[in-house]
């Protein structure tokens, strides 16, 4: 058996099981069963299988189609990418047999067949390895003289050919998002994109007048982006995220740095592709763009030099979703949150009008105690008053009996001094 049997053989028999193949690994190398794929012919194969659909993307045709995959899948690598487009394009969320049955309660239908996907498989091999004394940097020896070694596990990353199965191809539980968030027609919420996407820009944005048929453009001098006023908000978003690929991308010095050098051409296909894949992500209308020139811009290029581009896509493309959806989520709950603001100062709580109404009360007490103060003041005053009143009832009445004393009764005889008449 040989050594890359040996160290590899849990891998090769999961490998072999993924693909359907009763194989084990015996003591002497040999397969079981007819089926007598080694692994390394399989990864030959899946290689082989990759670059042909590579080649085969960049017919204009087919180039739309492997966007639309990356903008569903665009957290799964290039390969990925490719093998899900090459086997089932309309797919839209994929999981393995068991992660469909014990994450989301939804079962595979019978008779469907997987998509085939490369998967990480990290197995862990023990090693001996010389003891270094931490402190002096130095290994440790033996009395003999001999390097000390200590056994360690050691982790080797590896992928395996694993089978996956799109959501069309089960049944189960209603999933409650598919996970792509989508704008409607009108780009719902377009103020919130391009606030996020100003956010996620390396250089400022500005809106303004352009030159001739240009919708925007990235100035490499001051390091600004310039977008013409007055279009829609779809159009807007797509050259926003355009003229942002150049600045993230293309921009002289941080090409200089990477050491890279790209033709006009493979500047504009990639600044495009990154919008179209973005765009297609959110449910913005992409139905304007048009990839036939890449058939033209892809003729003569080495294999290693398309694979480089479309990695540089799909990584920049990511990278903008995943900066996007979280600054939306931000946006959202900032205004969720002034919203509950206004609202508590518009309709106090239970408490505060607890607090309010006992305000109140007690300045009606007060007032209470106000105006009965101000009555009490009276009283006395009053009392003065009344008091007067009688006594000058009681003096005209004395006065009157003193009056009638004075005047002489009816037939009464008037007396005069000495004599009675």
């Amino acid at each position: 058996m040989s050594d890359y049997m040996k160290k590899n053989a849990k891998l090769i028999e999961e490998v072999a099981a993924a693909e359907g193949i009763d194989f084990k690994v015996g003591e002497t190398g040999e397969k079981s069963g007819e089926e007598k794929q080694s692994m390394k012919e399989r990864v030959a194969e899946i290689v082989t299988k990759l670059e042909q659909g590579l080649k085969e993307v960049f017919e204009s045709d087919n180039y739309k189609n492997y966007l639309n995959t990356m903008a569903k899948f665009h957290n799964y690598s290039i390969n990925n990418t490719l093998l899900i487009n090459q086997q089932m394009p309309e797919a839209t969320l994929v999981a393995g047999f068991n992660a469909w049955a014990n994450n989301f309660d939804r079962h595979v239908k019978k008779g469907e067949k997987g998509i085939k996907i490369i998967a990480p498989a990290p197995y862990t091999i023990k090693k001996e390895q010389p003891v270094v004394d931490p402190k002096t940097g130095e290994a440790v020896r033996n009395f003999d003289g001999t390097p000390k070694t200590t056994e360690v596990e050691v982790k080797v990353p590896a992928f395996k050919v694993t089978t996956v199965f799109d959501i069309s191809q089960t049944y189960g539980k209603e999933l409650p998002t598919l996970g792509v968030s989508e704008l409607n027609e009108g780009v719902d919420k377009a103020k919130d994109f391009i606030e996020s996407l100003k956010r996620i820009s390396p250089v400022p944005i500005e809106f303004g007048e352009t030159s001739g048929e240009s919708k925007g453009f990235y100035n490499v001098n001051d390091k600004s982006i310039t977008i013409k006023e007055g279009m829609s908000d779809a159009q807007t978003i797509k050259t926003m995220v355009h003229e942002i690929s150049h600045a993230k991308l293309h921009d002289p010095e941080i090409m200089k740095e990477n050491d890279e050098s790209k033709s006009r051409g493979t500047k504009e296909m990639e600044a495009e592709s990154v919008a179209y894949i973005v765009c297609q992500h959110f449910g913005i209308d992409t139905s304007d763009y048009s990839f036939g020139y890449i058939a033209g811009w892809s003729e003569g290029k080495e294999m290693g030099e398309l694979k480089e581009s479309m990695n540089t896509i799909r990584e920049t493309s990511s990278e903008m979703i995943n900066r996007i959806e979280g600054n939306l989520r931000a946006l959202e709950h900032d205004r969720e949150a002034h919203m509950e603001a206004n609202l508590e100062t518009v309709n106090p709580t239970v408490e505060e009008a607890k607090e309010t109404k006992a305000e109140v009360k007690e300045s009606d007490k007060g007032q209470v105690k106000s105006e009965t103060k101000e009555e009490n003041a009276k009283k006395p005053v009053e009392k003065e008053a009344d008091s007067s009143k009688r006594k000058s009832l009681k003096e005209k009445l004395s006065e009157k009996k003193k009056e009638v004393k004075k005047e002489p009764k009816k037939n009464e005889p008037v007396k005069k001094k000495g004599k009675e008449i």
